[in-house]
């Protein structure tokens, strides 16, 4: 599990609400405190399109689908209370995953590899975690997770520490 703090907020919250930085990223769900709060479980309805539910449409919905309805609820002059968002990586980038880094998984194996963006109001955390299907002592999993999760934030200009 890696845990980091983000250092420069602004530039952060401009590539998670602004810029297509996480747009890969399905969102698992959220919760977002204004003047209100919000939770959003990130499950895919495909059906309010007219789309087949049992068709290739993804378990969880895309980022690149809700940034734009989490922008609108944080636009403005105040600043969120709070937040925690939690992404999952695609079950295509997953697997790329295990192929590229030569890991004894299938992709059937793993439940889920996870980034928690939390905002408690004056910093950013952002934690990984994975959800295996198998019981495994193997960290490697755990390992390229983290690192990969590292590049994607030095590849993005994110700072943190």
């Amino acid at each position: 599990m890696l845990a980091v703090q983000i250092t420069n907020l602004k530039d952060f919250m401009n590539k998670l609400f602004v810029k297509e930085t996480f747009d890969r990223f399905l969102l698992s769900e959220a919760t977002l405190t204004t003047f209100t709060a919000y939770h959003v479980d990130g499950a895919y309805h495909p059906e309010f399109f007219g789309e087949d539910p049992e068709g290739s449409a993804p378990r969880l919905c895309p980022w690149s689908r809700l940034r734009p309805v989490f922008f609108s609820l944080i636009r403005g002059k105040h600043t969120p209370l709070k937040f925690k968002i939690i992404f999952q990586l695609s079950g295509e980038d997953t697997e790329r995953l295990l192929i590229t880094d030569n890991l004894p998984f299938q992709p059937e194996d793993v439940f889920g590899l996870y980034m928690n963006v939390q905002y408690d109001g004056e910093k950013v955390t952002v934690t990984t975690g994975s959800s295996l299907k198998v019981f495994t002592l193997d960290k490697s999993l755990d390992a390229s997770w983290d690192a990969l999760t590292k590049r994607f934030f030095l590849r993005q200009g994110i700072d943190f520490i």
